[in-house]
């Protein structure tokens, strides 16, 4: 009787009904999001290393970042876009906004929108930032701006003349900019910046990718990028960074922080379920052996 009742408990364990599996799942991300629960994910080297280069900048450092990706990877890319311009113009920067990619403008708008205009009002367009907009060209156009800037950008995104705007006065080509965050899910993006204004150019460049994309950047750290963020979790790190020194924006800068924390209860529930289904494997084993 024993022995049929550790069996049954056993078969029970090893074969938990997937509907349940789902159910945990559901509740481990629905709950942290009404809750708004955050995680506060230390800083690793390679985002701590993107963020002392924007901090450790003189006031008034001109900073070109570019939107290259779309609505799909804005749960990813996004949050990074808003902390480095946060960050940015915090410290005084100039930050001056550019798209290799069709979708880039929109993205950037939202930037303008949710962060630029609600929290730093006191920021004059044209003289503390600029949307250039998008051009096409890919890596054919960063080799353009190399040499100068002018050709592919006469205007502004709404048609004004750069040469009527403060801020573009010294911007002649990429190498008047003293740091360029690529933030991109695809080609062209990071890595165009880098192999073809970074390097032949000698500018500093940063950036972000998806997650998925992360790996094919890290080998350029540290000798060709300054600092890099690598998907969601390295947009939480940024944003932790930034709480940390300032403290002001900890209800601000928390959109990578607060979608992390369903991320981690998820995988927990998933961790979970993988050493419950380990452990009756072994004692199945161990069970079937001890009979024969």
């Amino acid at each position: 009787m024993a022995d049929r009742q550790e069996v049954t408990i056993i078969e029970r364990l090893g074969t938990v009904d997937r509907r349940y599996v789902f159910l945990l799942i559901a509740v481990a991300v629905i709950i942290p999001l009404i809750v708004h629960y955050t995680t506060a994910i230390p800083t690793s080297a390679i985002v701590q290393s993107l963020f002392d280069k924007i901090e450790s900048m003189p006031p008034g450092s001109k900073i070109l970042i570019s939107f290259d990706y779309g609505p799909s990877t804005e749960p990813e890319n996004q949050p990074m876009a808003n902390a480095v311009t946060r960050h940015a113009l915090e410290k005084g920067h100039r930050i001056y906004l550019v798209a290799l990619w069709a979708t880039g403008p929109r993205q950037s708008q939202k930037l303008i929108d949710d962060v630029i205009k609600v929290e730093f009002p006191d920021k004059v367009y044209g003289v503390d930032w600029i949307h250039l907009g998008y051009k096409a060209g890919n890596q054919g156009l960063i080799n353009t701006l190399l040499s100068d800037f002018r050709t592919m950008y006469t205007t502004d995104i709404s048609g004004n003349a750069i040469d009527g705007l403060p801020m573009m006065k010294d911007i002649h080509t990429l190498r008047d900019f003293d740091l360029i965050i690529g933030l991109g899910s695809g080609f062209p993006g990071t890595k165009e910046w880098i192999q073809f204004a970074g390097d032949p150019g000698d500018i500093p460049v940063g950036g972000g990718t998806t997650a998925v994309m992360a790996p094919l950047l890290y080998p350029y750290y540290p000798k060709q990028m300054v600092g890099f963020m690598g998907g969601l979790q390295g947009a939480a790190e940024y944003e932790y960074a930034l709480v940390k020194i300032y403290p002001k924006y900890a209800m601000r800068s928390r959109i990578a922080s607060t979608t992390m924390g369903p991320q981690v209860t998820a995988h927990l529930v998933i961790v979970g379920f993988i050493i419950l289904g380990n452990i009756t494997f072994l004692i199945e084993k161990r069970r079937k052996r001890k009979y024969r």
